[in-house]
C-alpha cells in the first residue's frame, strides 16, 4: 500500500513519487531553483532525475502493469472517481501554485487553469463508459481494447494541470501504467497532482512521477527498452527529437506541438464583438497557449475598421500582480522565454511591420517580473517571422485578405495547423471555410471547444488526439478475434 500522504502544499524540495511512495533521487544530487516569474525570486526548489532514477521509476510501472491491466474497468473509474474528490480537497492549493509557478492571475489560475482538471476528469469519466468496452464485430469476431502498457507522458508548464489529467486520467482508465514528467519550470502543481493520486489509493507502481529536464532524462526516458507509449506535449522541436528517439523501438507516439492558429475575420462578421473575443483569446494566459488565434487574418474592406478596434481591446489589457483577483495579465513563464518573445517583436519591427501598440523592453512599473507589453502588430504579411513563428507571448499580427479564396491560402499556409477560427454570419460560408482549413479544431465565432470534443491537430503541431474518448482510445491496443462468437 502507498505510504503516508504527503500534505504540506508548501513544500521546500520537491522529490518523486515512485512505486507509491515519495521517493529522493537515487543518485543524483541535482536541484533547481523553482522561480516565481513575477518576482523573479526561488520560491522552493526541485530534485531532478538521472538515468538510475528513470530506471527505478519505469520498471515500477512495468512490475504494476499485469496486474493493473487485468482490473476491471469498475475498478478503474471508482479509483479516478476517488482521485475527482482528492482533487477538489486540493482546488484551492492547485490554483495557488499555479499563480506562484507560472505567473497566471489568480482568477485565471482558479477559474480556468484548475477547473479543467475537474472537466476533464469528468468528461474521461464518461466517456470510458463506452470507449473502452469490448464490442462484437463482424459474424463471429469480437473487438478487444486492451491497454498499450507502460507510458512516459511528458507535459508543458503553460497549461500543467490540464495536460497532467488529460494524458494520466485516461491512461490510468484504460489499464495502463505510467511514468510522468512534467515540466521542471511548473512542478508544485505536479506535486499537488500526485497527492491526489496517493490519497486514492492508485495501487503501487501504476502511477510514478519524475523531476528532471529534457536535456538529462528525456532521451532515456523516450527511448527506454520497458515503455511502450510515449505521450508529449511541448514545442514542435522537441516532439521531432522525441519522435527520433522513441522510433528506435516503435513505441506508440502521441504529440500535441505548436501552432500559430489563424482567425479569419470576414466582412459580414460582428466585428466589434469578434475582434474583441479574438484579441481576448490571443492574451489568455499572457499568449502563452498553443492554439492562440495570433494571426487575424482581415478581410481588406474592413481592415482599417478591424485595426482600430483591435487597437482599443489590446490597449484595454493591463498587467497586473498574479496574486490578485481580476482579469489583467501576468508574466510570461521564465528570463530565457521573455528573451525570445522580445526578440520576436523587434524581428516584426525590423521586417517593416507596423507596431499598433506594444513593443520591446519592460512596460513601465513592471521592470520586475518577466512581463510583456501586449502587442499588436498590422500591415503584416504571412512571409514575415512574426507571421510565421510561434511567438507563446501576449503578442497579435493583423493581416488583411481580399476573399474567402485568399483566407484559406493564408490560413493554411503555416507549417503548423492546431486551432483556427472563423467569423462570419453565413454560416453556409463558415462551414465551407471549416472544412478547408488545415487544423485540428476549428473555431466558429469564437465558439469554446467542449470537453467532449478532440484536440490535436495537423501537420507540425503533432499527432494524435486528446480529450475525453477520442483521449483514451491514444492508450489502447486493438485486437480482433475470430471466432469469438
Amino acid at each position: 500500500m502507498p505510504q503516508p500522504l504527503m500534505t504540506d502544499p508548501s513544500i521546500t524540495q520537491l522529490i518523486f513519487y515512485i512505486n507509491g511512495a515519495w521517493s529522493t533521487p537515487l543518485t543524483s544530487t541535482h536541484v533547481l531553483p523553482v522561480i516565481n516569474p513575477a518576482t523573479q525570486t526561488a520560491f522552493s526548489k526541485v530534485c531532478l532525475a538521472n538515468k538510475d532514477d528513470v530506471d527505478i521509476a519505469v520498471n515500477a510501472a512495468a512490475n504494476a502493469f499485469d496486474a493493473w491491466s487485468q482490473t476491471s474497468l469498475q475498478q478503474r473509474i471508482d479509483m479516478v472517481d476517488a482521485f475527482l474528490v482528492a482533487y477538489q480537497k486540493r482546488y484551492e492549493s492547485i490554483a495557488c501554485a499555479i499563480t506562484q509557478e507560472m505567473g497566471a492571475p489568480a482568477s485565471m489560475s482558479y477559474d480556468i487553469q484548475t477547473e479543467t482538471g475537474v472537466g476533464h476528469t469528468q468528461a474521461h469519466l464518461e466517456a470510458a463508459k463506452a470507449a473502452l468496452l469490448d464490442e462484437p464485430i463482424g459474424d463471429h469476431g469480437q473487438l478487444i481494447k486492451e491497454p498499450i502498457g507502460v507510458c512516459v507522458l511528458i507535459t508543458p508548464w503553460n497549461w500543467p494541470i490540464n495536460q497532467i489529467v488529460c494524458k494520466v486520467i485516461p491512461a490510468l482508465l484504460a489499464g495502463c501504467t505510467m511514468v510522468l514528467k512534467p515540466s521542471e519550470l511548473t512542478p508544485m502543481s505536479a506535486q499537488l497532482f500526485a497527492q491526489c493520486v496517493h490519497e486514492a489509493g492508485i495501487p503501487s507502481g501504476v502511477f510514478n512521477m519524475l523531476h528532471g529536464t529534457g536535456e538529462d532524462i528525456g532521451d532515456y526516458l523516450t527511448s527506454h527498452p520497458l515503455v511502450d507509449m510515449v505521450s508529449f506535449t511541448g514545442s514542435t522541436r522537441a516532439g521531432v527529437a522525441i519522435a527520433k528517439s522513441a522510433a528506435t523501438s516503435v513505441k506508440r507516439m502521441s504529440q500535441e506541438l505548436g501552432g500559430k492558429s489563424a482567425n479569419i475575420i470576414f466582412a459580414d462578421a460582428k466585428l466589434a464583438e469578434q475582434v474583441e473575443l479574438g484579441v481576448q483569446a490571443c492574451m489568455l494566459n499572457s499568449g502563452q497557449s498553443c492554439d492562440a488565434p495570433t494571426r487575424m487574418l482581415v478581410q481588406a474592406s474592413v481592415y482599417e475598421q478591424v485595426v482600430e478596434l483591435a487597437k482599443g481591446s489590446v490597449n484595454s489589457h493591463v498587467l497586473g500582480d498574479p496574486t490578485q483577483k481580476g482579469e489583467h495579465l501576468g508574466p510570461v513563464i521564465s528570463q530565457e522565454h521573455w528573451h525570445k518573445v522580445q526578440g520576436l517583436i523587434q524581428a516584426g519591427i525590423d521586417e517593416g511591420a507596423t507596431l499598433l501598440c506594444g513593443g520591446t523592453d519592460k512596460p513601465l512599473g513592471f521592470e520586475q517580473g518577466y512581463y510583456v507589453k501586449p502587442t499588436l502588430f498590422g500591415d503584416v504579411n504571412n512571409a514575415m517571422t512574426i507571421a510565421q513563428e510561434e511567438i507563446f507571448g501576449p503578442v497579435l499580427v493583423l493581416i488583411p485578405f481580399e476573399d474567402e479564396a485568399q483566407a484559406i491560402r493564408i490560413a493554411n499556409d503555416s507549417p503548423y495547423g492546431l486551432g483556427a477560427y472563423v467569423s462570419t454570419q453565413d454560416m453556409k460560408k463558415a462551414h465551407r471555410v471549416a472544412r478547408r482549413l488545415r487544423a485540428g479544431t476549428v473555431h466558429i465565432n469564437m465558439a469554446d471547444l467542449e470537453y467532449c470534443m478532440p484536440f490535436g491537430g495537423y501537420k507540425q503541431s503533432g499527432n494524435g488526439r486528446e480529450y475525453a474518448g477520442f483521449g483514451l482510445h491514444e492508450f489502447q491496443e486493438i485486437k480482433a478475434i475470430a471466432g469469438y462468437r
